[in-house]
């Protein structure tokens, strides 16, 4: 049984269909099954070619390389944050 404060929506990514439960607004659920539907899209107009299998793999790599330069960014900006107190 699904706790309350769980959703579950129905998103198409990149011409599939997927059910998403999470306890995230449906509204930020669009956003990102939005925002992984394009970034397949982006790097299929490149690689017109690969499968969906490989398309995925190709855009979960490049999410997660953009999500650890984000990562790398906060600590930088934190590390001068603490630098400007000192």
């Amino acid at each position: 049984m699904l706790d309350d404060k769980k959703r579950k929506i129905t998103v198409d990514i990149y011409g599939q269909q997927y059910t998403i439960v999470g306890e995230e607004s449906s509204s930020h659920i669009r956003v990102v099954a939005s925002m992984v539907d394009d970034k397949m899209r982006e790097i299929s107009a490149v690689n017109p070619s690969l499968d969906t299998a490989k398309l995925a793999v190709l855009t979960a790599v490049n999410t997660v390389h953009d999500y650890m330069k984000l990562k790398e960014q906060i600590t930088q900006l934190e590390l001068e944050l603490l630098k400007k107190r000192d």
